[in-house]
């Protein structure tokens, strides 16, 4: 092996580790986020110099670059006009713009990753094994702190809600929601196992793991979303259909008897149920008397009132914050107290990004699905036999899914799933048109 053919070794396995620690960060916190990124954006820009900015861009690609425009601008639109007015609730610090030009590592990474991908330099192996042993990892240290108080770091159950190895961050559901599904794929896909009994057995034991944890960490939305998406995945999946009588089976047993047996996940879904029961109530059959869920309702009525102040461009990254506080028709003698973001993608995508971000995104949401999902499963595509794609397309499906409460599309982690599953979804359709 001649000097130069390792030197390329070495850097395609440091990029590739910066890879496959992407689901690690995601438990250590933020900060690690952001620094598995912007490495892996600044080494890819120093192995291969402005190559990553060369690729072929396509319709979709113009789009999704028009949307991170669409963000600069209206950042400085809305901190310029911010900084000049009366609004009191507004720092003068600039604070719109310059989130807004670190959105644009967004972009960078989902150019980088996609290179990445079509140049093959990315072992997917290797991130599905990750995947794997984080989320194994994440279930049994739930398990762990259910049984014995607190997590292996120490971390003590403090409320309704396990954390396992994210401390007061209740998102150890949401979690596994996202990343345990590229578990499923992970042997068949990678490993030449002799014996199918083994997938048999194995497949429905990993989902009695994962679901488990989900609903013991009490994290609610996150187990309808993970139902939904092993659901989808075991309809539209040929090969795995035949899992469906087992999927009913274990899912309805494990939940009975958690349910069951755990009164603080008894009494958590059971306010799940009345707090869904309060939302159709008080939002769409509009009832009276029912003030313990009246603030979804009023949650609904502030977003409203805010998008309609920028209802074209939005009021900037992360101005919700701002603009809330005043927005027409408020209610100065109301207790009721403005959240950070709207608790929905699209809702906050309107009122930040206004009716044009909210057009640009469905666009580019419509154009993903049609290149992958559509191709894969109503068109005659070669994609139909690019089974690494799969995972990536039914997170992307669950993650976009408009009916459910999110955290914010422009922090850090969210933001960082979803371009992450774009680049690669993006990337893995078109590899069948670069030979």
């Amino acid at each position: 092996m001649s000097i130069s053919s390792l030197k390329y070794l070495t850097k395609t396995n440091y990029l590739n580790l910066l890879f496959i620690t992407i689901p690690i960060s995601f438990i250590v916190g933020n900060g690690a986020i952001n620094t598995n990124i912007v490495l892996l954006i600044l080494s890819s820009f120093v192995f291969y110099g402005r190559d990553p900015l060369k690729v072929k861009y396509y319709l979709l690609d113009k789009v999704i670059i028009l949307f991170f425009l669409l963000i600069i601008f209206t950042g400085f639109f809305n901190n310029l006009y911010l900084y000049y007015s009366d609004i009191k609730t507004f720092p003068k610090d600039f604070g719109i713009i310059i989130k807004s030009l670190f959105y644009l590592r967004f972009l960078a990474m989902y150019l980088v990753v996609r290179f990445l991908i079509e140049k093959e330099i990315l072992n997917f192996k290797y991130f599905f094994i990750s995947c794997f042993l984080c989320s194994i990892f994440v279930s049994f240290d739930i398990f762990y702190q259910l049984t014995f108080g607190k997590d292996i770091f120490g971390f003590e159950v403090t409320g309704r809600k396990l954390s396992g190895p994210f401390g007061d961050e209740l998102i150890a559901g949401s979690y596994l929601q996202r990343f345990s599904l590229f578990s499923f794929f992970l042997f068949p896909i990678f490993f030449n196992i002799e014996t199918k009994k083994i997938i048999k057995f194995l497949i429905p034991l990993l989902f009695l793991i994962f679901i488990s944890a989900i609903v013991i960490s009490g994290n609610r939305m996150p187990v309808i979303l993970f139902i939904l998406g092993v659901s989808a995945l075991l309809l539209f999946q040929k090969e795995t259909r035949k899992y469906i009588p087992v999927f009913i089976v274990v899912f309805s047993l494990s939940f009975f008897l958690i349910f069951k047996l755990n009164s603080t996940v008894r009494l958590n879904f059971i306010n799940f149920y009345l707090q869904i029961d309060g939302i159709i109530k008080t939002s769409i059959l509009k009832q009276e008397g029912e003030s313990k869920f009246s603030a979804y309702s009023k949650e609904f009525d502030t977003f409203y009132d805010t998008w309609s102040m920028n209802k074209y461009i939005g009021g900037g990254v992360k101005s919700f914050r701002y603009y809330c506080h005043e927005r027409p028709n408020i209610d100065k003698n109301s207790k009721f107290i403005c959240n950070m973001h709207p608790h929905n993608y699209y809702l906050e995508i309107l009122t930040e990004t206004g009716i044009f971000g909210f057009l640009i995104i469905c666009t580019i949401f419509f154009m993903i699905l049609y290149i992958s999902f559509f191709k894969k499963y109503f068109t005659d595509s070669k994609l139909r036999y690019n089974h690494i794609i799969t995972p990536f397309i039914f997170l992307f499906l669950i993650e976009i899914f408009p009916i459910k409460s999110t955290g914010s599309f422009f922090t850090t982690a969210n933001a960082t799933f979803i371009f992450l599953m774009i680049s690669a979804i993006i990337a893995l359709s078109r590899k069948e048109n670069l030979n």
